[in-house]
């Protein structure tokens, strides 16, 4: 309880941290880009040792909360010239932020939780019951894609999971969804962030984590010449305290909880 209130109040900003690795890794000679770009370079050309392939470095953002974290870890990306994937829960859009997102070259899509939010929703409480309702779910996803285009003015080609305790309790993860293809040509996605074919193409999968561990399974900056291509996952509310946010997401959570407990 000690270190998530220090981490969600009182830790000092990360951000000095975060563009410190944005110029290691450019010094180390790795291409720093985003999901969508480095999923069409390996449909090009594959991810094989020896490949052409050069040393990748994929930024991958998710967005559960902290619009104005994320705007400053962007605003580092742009200043180096660093292309990004930001993702996009539907309770932090904001379609101006992610147009700027676009115009630099870098991706802003989204962070889909459908299937947890349908079964706090309707209070389900087991898988079975949970996939029954995947064709109901699956329109709903289709409905919020299309408004997320509309909104955004361009198509999505990459989207990423978003995970939930009501998802953990179920053992079932919103990705299940897109295991349908006439869902994926229906909607324009070529590719889900936790895909096989794009997974195997990493050497090294990195998230990061909340003090006092930060990263998992190792620090970025030591993965740099060990590892080819490298995926760092962020959610900036990590990387700088934001009182408001974290004071908001606690209590929805707490009354999420509480609201599946009954």
């Amino acid at each position: 309880m000690l270190n998530r209130v220090y981490a969600d109040y009182l830790m000092p900003s990360r951000l000095g941290e975060y563009e410190a690795l944005v110029r290691k890794v450019a010094a180390a000679g790795y291409t720093q880009l985003s999901v969508r770009d480095f999923f069409r370079q390996v449909r090009r050309s594959g991810c094989a040792p020896g490949g052409p392939l050069g040393r990748s470095f994929v930024h991958r953002h998710d967005i559960d909360s902290d619009l104005r974290t994320a705007r400053k870890m962007f605003e580092i990306e742009t200043r180096h010239g660093v292309r990004a994937s930001y993702y996009f829960r539907l309770s932090t859009l904001d379609f101006g932020f992610m147009r700027e997102i676009e115009a630099a070259g870098s991706e802003a899509s989204y962070h889909y939780e459908e299937v947890a939010d349908f079964a706090k929703r309707h209070r389900l409480r087991s898988a079975d019951a949970v996939r029954a309702r995947f064709p109901e779910i699956r329109e709903q996803f289709a409905r919020n894609v299309a408004r997320i285009v509309d909104g955004l003015g361009m198509p999505l080609t990459t989207v990423a999971s978003h995970g939930d305790f009501a998802n953990r309790r179920l053992k079932v993860i919103n990705h299940e969804l897109l295991r349908d293809d006439a869902l994926r040509r229906r909607c324009g996605i070529e590719c889900e962030s936790y895909d096989a074919e794009l997974l195997r193409c990493f050497d090294i999968y990195i998230s990061d984590r909340k003090y006092p561990v930060y990263y998992y399974p190792l620090s970025p900056f030591d993965a740099l010449g060990e590892y080819r291509h490298i995926c760092l996952l962020t959610h900036p509310v990590q990387w700088e305290t934001n009182w408001v946010e974290s004071t908001r997401c606690n209590v929805r959570r707490l009354v999420e909880e509480v609201a599946w407990r009954a």
